[in-house]
């Protein structure tokens, strides 16, 4: 069975990208680069430790664990979820 990694709203590319890197950040994992170069937010990735290996990675999630990958992936779908939830209730 063929995986479609189509987007719905191909707009919104770049906002999930952005939401991986931060979400890796919040829990902690060694990942750099971010949706662009200097937009990520870095308020707390140094206590979390996350931005200080990213040179040496570059952005490559390749040397994260499954379940590391699968924590973020989970985590996403988590906000989107809620997310609808939210303006389900507000509409």
């Amino acid at each position: 069975m063929a995986r479609n990694n189509s987007k719905v709203i191909p707009e919104c590319r770049e906002v999930l990208k952005q939401w991986k890197y931060e979400i890796a950040a919040e829990f902690g994992l060694p990942v750099g680069g971010g949706a662009t170069s200097g937009s990520t937010d870095t308020e707390f990735a140094g206590e979390l430790g996350a931005m200080g290996a990213s040179s040496s990675y570059g952005g490559s999630w390749g040397h994260l664990t499954s379940r590391e990958n699968g924590s973020v992936g989970g985590e996403i779908t988590k906000r989107l979820v809620a997310k609808a939830q939210q303006d389900f209730l507000l509409h």
